[in-house]
């Protein structure tokens, strides 16, 4: 089996996908779409030195916006599109493969995809500088550093992955590297918000440094030859392109040296469980005593349960805690009007909402027992609102009163509080029908951000439509703000609490009868692997 047959093998899989329902093909042309001026606004960015002919300029911006590739393609998948696992090594467990074979032949498949084609395209615009710059020479040295910087992208993306699914053996390694995994990667929004307003006050002269010194990393390594040829120094070239050649092998190595791992089962590992009863007693014990002793508290205790012992779920409200604390400070410190702090709160509200965006894709097939018991559509969405309110609410009466003091109102925080009940409240009852009609199935990966082919897109739009409606909606309350001034500070908690419950009421209303039609075509979407 060489490394044509699982590229062949990825295409016919995102041809079936696509073969398999409609919206499928919507959301891949929005995938083409969007890596179209991806790779156009990064070419024209990195060929913007050479038109100038500043070759300083090129200096900083090739190494530089090579390192921010890289990390983006380790990191952004798991905040916003997930991991691809179409072609999860662990389906090659039983087939007569050697490491050599299959790590060839997954690394062929990930490099054909639109964001590898994107990313090709984009950092084209350095080929342009170097060729403007330095000529012929320059830019098949720098078309040689890019090329090799995919294969890092690639091979660093896919790494990092399979030893991140081999630390997730254990439980408790499990917990303490989604942790620490979710927390990194929701920093990465509110480190770029920081980083934008550094760059308005500064010191160019150091950040020409700071990219010399990038520039000789395997981050910023092979976007930089062309450049150093252009500045007659010839010998840095062989340097830096044995830097990447000695980061993708030892990458590959690392890969191979997990790969194999990664795909062993947890079976020979799990400990016997203990028998069901022995101590934790009645089934009715696991409600708590202040939740109602009927159905929905059940069914609200599980999901409380579950939102923090799922691995995929936890990983969801971590990074959601992240960005929820740093994205509004960032934004809002030192702002004095009470706009900019509602319209901050107003969209961290929507973004607590949209994690229910697909819901019942975290459970999967699991879903059948609540069919199988009658559990009418209603009560299964009022719970599941419930469940994760337990962590949402308490989160953003935090973010709330932290906004109010860090920006020197704490007279608004009532209002702010009443301005981001409602935009949660909103945004649950815009997101209930969508997690019902555009649901997506997720792998069944140990990785708590894997996406099977499709699913990131599918994640992407929901969260933007999600975030769209939850804005529109919440519009009505934003202008009352404007309008009524100092005297939104007295009313703005009693109306935006009467409006989100009366939006919540009418999304429960509309959304339990759709889910009591489609549950059969619910289990089936999310069942799917």
């Amino acid at each position: 089996m060489k490394a044509r047959h699982f590229v062949r093998l990825k295409l016919r899989i995102t041809a079936n996908g696509l073969r398999a329902q409609g919206w499928r093909v919507a959301l891949f042309v929005l995938g083409v779409l969007f890596a179209v001026f991806g790779a156009l606004a990064g070419y024209a960015v990195f060929s913007l030195p050479g038109l100038i002919e500043k070759q300083r300029a090129a200096e900083a911006v090739l190494p530089l916006g090579g390192a921010v590739l890289i990390l983006g393609w380790l990191f952004l998948p798991l905040v916003f599109f997930g991991v691809d696992e179409s072609l999860d090594p662990a389906r090659f467990a039983l087939l007569p493969l050697r490491r050599r074979t299959l790590i060839k032949g997954l690394l062929a498949a990930a490099l054909v995809g639109l964001p590898a084609l994107a990313t090709f395209v984009g950092t084209l615009g350095m080929v342009h500088t170097a060729a403007r710059l330095g000529g012929p020479t320059a830019a098949v040295a720098q078309l040689t550093g890019v090329s090799l910087g995919l294969l890092l992208c690639a091979t660093l993306s896919r790494a990092v992955t399979s030893a991140f699914a081999t630390a997730l053996r254990s439980r408790r390694s499990r917990d303490l590297a989604t942790v620490l995994l979710a927390v990194t990667a929701a920093l990465l929004g509110p480190l770029q918000i920081a980083a934008i307003a550094g760059a308005e006050n500064a010191d160019w002269d150091r950040v020409a440094a700071f990219a010399d010194v990038v520039a000789w990393t395997p981050l910023g390594a092979p976007y930089s030859v062309g450049t150093d040829l252009a500045a007659d120094r010839a010998w840095a070239v062989p340097i830096k392109l044995g830097m990447a050649v000695a980061s993708i092998a030892l990458l590959l190595w690392w890969w191979s040296a997990t790969v194999e791992r990664s795909m062993v089962g947890t079976a020979g590992s799990a400990r016997p469980r203990e028998r069901a009863g022995s101590a934790r007693g009645p089934v009715a014990q696991l409600v708590p005593r202040w939740l109602p002793q009927t159905r929905f508290g059940a069914l609200t205790a599980r999901e409380i349960r579950y939102w923090w012992r799922e691995t995929r779920r936890r990983a969801s409200l971590i990074t959601f805690g992240v960005v929820g604390v740093f994205l509004p400070v960032f934004v809002t410190l030192g702002t004095e009007s009470l706009a900019g702090p509602a319209t901050m709160l107003a969209f961290i509200g929507a973004l607590a909402a949209i994690t229910l965006a697909n819901q019942f894709g975290f459970e999967g097939s699991a879903y059948a027992a609540n069919i199988v018991a009658g559990v009418p559509g209603r009560v299964e969405l009022a719970s599941r609102v419930a469940g994760f309110s337990a962590y949402a609410g308490p989160a953003l009466l935090a973010i709330t009163v932290l906004i109010g003091a860090t920006t020197g109102q704490p007279a608004a925080i009532p209002a702010l509080l009443g301005t981001v009940v409602a935009a949660y409240a909103v945004g649950i009852a815009v997101v209930l029908p969508i997690s019902v009609r555009a649901a997506y199935p997720l792998p069944d990966s140990a990785n708590p951000f894997a996406m099977s082919s499709g699913g990131g897109m599918a994640k992407g739009m929901l969260s933007l439509a999600a975030l769209f409606g939850a804005a529109l909606a919440t519009a009505p309350l934003q202008l009352g703000a404007w309008l009524l001034g100092d005297a939104w500070l007295w009313v703005g908690l009693p109306v935006g609490a009467l409006y989100g419950a009366a939006a919540l009421a009418l999304g429960l209303r509309l959304s339990g009868p759709l889910l009591d039609r489609r549950m059969p075509e619910l289990l089936a979407t999310v069942s799917a692997r």
